[in-house]
């Protein structure tokens, strides 16, 4: 069963936010708890850690702007 990954609502006024980089490589390996990306808000920069162990799948571009809930990549 795979895990989708989105933008979360990391704060209470935010629609948007930069998934300013991947920190792992798609396709790699990635057990839970583990940093998989960057996530930049107006206020913030946010370090967003894998919910499951599995595959990443990168279904979205590094140092673009998502509206919350964008389906970014699954971990299979």
């Amino acid at each position: 069963m795979s895990t989708i990954l989105t933008i979360p609502k990391l704060e209470m006024s935010m629609t948007e936010a930069v998934l300013a980089e991947w920190s792992v490589p798609d396709g790699a390996t990635v057990s839970q708890g583990d940093v998989i990306y960057i996530l930049e808000t107006d206020k913030t920069a946010r370090e967003i850690e894998a919910p499951a162990a599995g595959k990443l799948v990168q279904m979205a571009a590094a140092d673009e702007t998502y509206e919350v809930g964008t389906k970014i990549g699954e971990i299979v």
